[in-house]
């Protein structure tokens, strides 16, 4: 089994996997820290693992159904990314809705303000 599709020895083949693996890697781990406390998913976080999600998709779909070990290695990675995202989501989810809700707290005590300094400015 040396050629597994047209043009890519077995090593090419599990190529673009193992460099989607380390960026998910990446992304994940931006995601966690130790040393602080949970925060929001920033937009390009969300971005750069929906972007490599969606590329993993469409290369997955393109395998050839005969892997060889290096590929399955690379696929048991993977597989193991989306888990720990799949394990995030919820916390991902909780951190963005608290965040949310600060965002409205400071949005209506911005607006109250205003409304203060308009009547101030009226009775002046």
């Amino acid at each position: 089994m040396e050629r597994l599709m047209p043009g890519l020895a077995t090593a090419e083949l599990s190529q673009p996997l193992r460099e989607t693996n380390a960026r998910l890697r990446f992304w994940l781990d931006s995601l966690i820290s130790e040393a602080t406390p949970p925060r929001a998913a920033t937009p390009q976080q969300m971005a750069g693992l929906l972007s490599e999600l969606m590329c993993a998709g469409q290369y997955l779909r393109s395998l050839p159904s005969e892997t060889d070990a290096a590929l399955d290695h690379e696929l048991s990675e993977y597989r193991a990314n989306v888990e720990r995202l799949r394990a995030l989501l919820p916390s991902i989810h909780s951190t963005l809705l608290e965040e949310r809700a600060r965002l409205e707290r400071e949005r209506a005590r911005v607006q109250s303000t205003a409304e203060w300094a308009s009547r101030s400015r009226q009775t002046l």
